[in-house]
């Protein structure tokens, strides 16, 4: 019965547009901000954070920035993998190259040139769309693991070919590196998913994202209205190619620490952000954040309770794991397109009805 809009009153047109209308959503939000920066980071540790935490908020940035390109924008990509490359190795030489420039910066700048990447492979999407788009991504995707393989510069001619994140701090705290606290990490990560939701938020309420959403719904009524297709196709390439770089950047510096672009930014990881997006709701920045959740707690989930109570083999957990998420993705697919999104707002709006069946 609490959930009700009943006596929640606007009287101003900023106040009837805000992201939150219903004081209740309001409340949970600022209990969830709270939650998350005020309790997690008393009480958690490595494992919490290299297991759960880190992994989350950082996937959640790449779903975020991969669900504007195919669930607002309707552009198919599989080359997210790759993208996140960029955003590491575009990290990785900032860091050495300017070492007294701070690592928020360097990861944004990083995040800048994943864009003009993202970009530069987008052109293709004026001229061809769906199957033959996902094969040009496809194409980047292969093309971006063997240039960073194949060219010593973007390694800093290490004999391995592995690039290594150096120590760096945030007002004397290291977040890159050995010394680097769980708390660190988890705060770091933090701060730059609140940054790019809100970003993110405010871009796809706004014209640019109703743009996108013409382009996405019909593309030739949306140039016949008005609508550029090529500044409004673009646009949604640079903008989520900023974001899959930005969680690039993080995955490598913040989480792995040390990387091989074929082993930790390979297809794998383009299907795995894609998996991530349909599952948590194509066109709808709170399926992102449930989309990265689910994939990321299922594998810790399957492990305790298949490996560790059960005493299954490690790899047959790990085929159930890819069973399920397989079975998940046609389940959505076909009886749920639009993800546990969707599934959220039904409830929300049962708990508005309730007890009333209409």
């Amino acid at each position: 019965m609490f959930y009700r809009e009943a006596g929640d009153f606007k009287t101003t047109y900023r106040e009837d547009s805000q992201t939150f209308p219903i004081k209740f959503d309001r409340l949970r939000f600022y209990a969830v901000l709270a939650v998350a920066y005020g309790v997690i980071p008393l009480f958690i540790n490595d494992y919490w954070a290299n297991a759960v935490a880190v992994p989350f908020l950082i996937y959640a940035i790449a779903a975020i920035g991969l669900n504007i390109l195919v669930g607002y924008a309707g552009q198919v990509s599989l080359g997210t993998g790759g993208f996140m490359a960029v955003g590491a190795y575009a990290c990785y030489k900032l860091m050495t190259a300017f070492p007294e420039v701070s690592i928020f910066i360097h990861v944004l700048l990083a995040g800048g040139v994943t864009a003009v990447v993202g970009v530069l492979f987008g052109l293709p999407s004026l001229r061809i769309k769906g199957f033959y788009l996902a094969v040009a991504t496809l194409a980047a995707q292969f093309f971006l693991v063997w240039l960073f393989n194949k060219v010593p510069w973007f390694y800093n001619y290490s004999a391995s070919g592995q690039i290594n994140a150096p120590d760096r701090t945030i007002f004397g705290v290291f977040v890159t590196g050995a010394q680097t606290s769980a708390m660190a990490k988890y705060m770091f990560c933090l701060v730059m998913l609140t940054i790019v939701a809100v970003l993110a938020r405010n871009l796809t309420r706004g014209t640019v994202g109703r743009k996108w959403m013409a382009i996405r719904d019909m593309d030739i009524a949306a140039e016949i209205i008005g609508v550029n297709p090529l500044t409004t196709k673009m646009t949604a390439f640079m903008v989520s190619s900023f974001f899959i770089g930005i969680a690039g950047a993080l995955f490598f510096s913040v989480y792995l620490g040390a990387a091989e672009v074929g082993e930790a930014f390979g297809i794998q990881k383009s299907f795995l952000i894609l998996f991530m997006v349909i599952i948590g709701g194509l066109g709808s920045i709170f399926g992102s954040f449930a989309g990265a959740a689910f994939l990321v707690l299922l594998p810790v989930l399957l492990k305790n309770l298949l490996v560790g109570a059960l005493n299954w083999p490690t790899d047959l957990a790990a085929h159930i794991e890819l069973m399920i998420v397989g079975a998940l993705i046609v389940i959505f697919l076909i009886a749920e397109p639009h993800g546990l999104a969707q599934l959220w707002r039904v409830a929300k709006e049962k708990l508005r009805l309730w007890p009333f069946p209409h």
